[in-house]
């Protein structure tokens, strides 16, 4: 029953701050991921798009309508 030395293993990971490597996979063929996730999803794009575009018209026109009618 006496005390017995367990070695014990562990590995610690760490990044170097002075290691710029890490990030580069991120940023290699950036235009060319853009346009194949484009490319991918414009339809869903679209549709998310198009109503927020419009609305945002609607309310611009309408505020500007809005500020002329006041004038006179």
């Amino acid at each position: 029953m006496g005390k017995q030395i367990v070695p014990v293993k562990s590995v610690v990971y760490a990044l170097s701050p002075f290691q710029q490597k890490i990030m580069s996979g991120l940023w290699k063929d950036l235009p060319t991921k853009i346009h194949h996730k484009v490319s991918e999803n414009w339809i869903s794009a679209t549709l998310l798009l198009a109503p927020l575009v419009g609305t945002y018209t609607y309310v611009q026109t309408y505020l500007e309508k809005e500020k002329l009618a006041h004038r006179y």
